[in-house]
């Protein structure tokens, strides 16, 4: 005879069973068994927390943001995961005298850009003009934090300016810049009036960042983050003609800080307006809107393509 918990402890094995085999019968990812790098994956404090994200993910491949220092820890990843990290970019604080000394040495040592450069000063300011300079000296790219709205009561914003960046653009044309967050992404809509970090709704045609990505060259988008993912979903029918039109100038990466690339842990640590992506990945959220929204082909450019071509990475 089976007693009530006897019952109880057979049915709950049951659904066990159960949701081991949906896991193990999931639906793969689109994107699964592609090539694709995550160029805005940020240095993780352990080898092996790289390695679950990129894996969780379904990402093959990540260039990594890390401090001017990094060259001894990139090498000892790289020693550990072959092939998995095709470079790294390089960040200091350029605030300091000795700015271009340091960010030149970190290059000499390896690292192939600049960046992610986030700091408390104006996008046409001496501060990171200097840095425009010197990634036009040492011909690498530089990849510049946009941001007009405090994401919190004591962040201040960064880089600011953005609408009239078409000057430094002009300044140095032998700089490959690459746009990231807020103003960057908010600016595809020509109504933009700085007064959210993450608008909603449809997007106007004729924004700053449209304009200068079709007009400048030497201008590159990163779709990283819940600016770039915002921007890429408040408007699917924009959104389409959008990657069409520049898919030569996207560049795919997460800047996801969730642990496993299923959104475990804190997806937008600090980031108290950004929680319509809590509890998600914010590589896998974006790497499912570019597959829904552009042809193979250009799926393929903005998330490897154009990153060798652009970064100069390893092959």
């Amino acid at each position: 005879m089976v007693t009530r918990r006897q019952f109880s402890q057979a049915i709950a094995g049951m659904l066990a069973a159960s949701r081991v085999s949906c896991a193990q019968t999931a639906a793969p990812d689109l994107w699964a068994g592609a090539s694709i790098v995550d160029c805005h994956h940020h240095l993780r404090p352990s080898p092996e927390a790289n390695i679950a994200h990129l894996d969780g993910a379904a990402i093959s491949n990540a260039l990594a943001l890390a401090r001017a220092s990094s060259a001894g820890q990139m090498q000892a990843l790289e020693t550990q995961y072959p092939g998995r990290f095709l470079g790294w970019f390089a960040s200091a604080d350029i605030t300091r005298p000795d700015a271009v000394e340091v960010l030149t040495s970190a290059v000499n040592s390896g690292a192939v850009g600049l960046g992610e450069l986030k700091f408390h000063v104006e996008a046409a300011g001496p501060e990171l003009r200097r840095m425009y300079a010197l990634a036009a000296e040492l011909n690498i790219p530089i990849l510049i934090h946009f941001q007009e709205v405090p994401h919190t009561a004591t962040e201040g914003v960064f880089s600011t300016g953005f609408k009239n960046f078409e000057a430094m653009l002009k300044a140095y044309p032998k700089t490959r810049f690459i746009g990231h967050a807020d103003a960057f992404w908010a600016n595809v809509s020509a109504d933009y009036a700085n007064a959210d970090a993450y608008p909603t709704g449809p997007i106007k045609r004729g924004g700053v960042t449209d304009k200068l990505l079709a007009d400048y060259p030497n201008l590159y988008g990163c779709l990283s983050a819940n600016s770039g993912n915002n921007a890429l979903s408040r408007d699917p029918a924009f959104t389409a003609d959008f990657l069409k039109r520049h898919q030569d100038k996207l560049i795919f990466g997460s800047d996801c800080a969730c642990t496993d690339g299923h959104g475990g842990g804190i997806s937008q640590g600090g980031n108290p307006t950004a929680a319509r992506m809590a509890g998600k990945c914010v590589a896998r959220e974006t790497l499912t809107l570019l597959h829904k929204s552009a042809p193979p082909a250009a799926f393929q450019k903005m998330t490897w393509q154009n990153a060798h071509r652009v970064y100069k990475l390893k092959a």
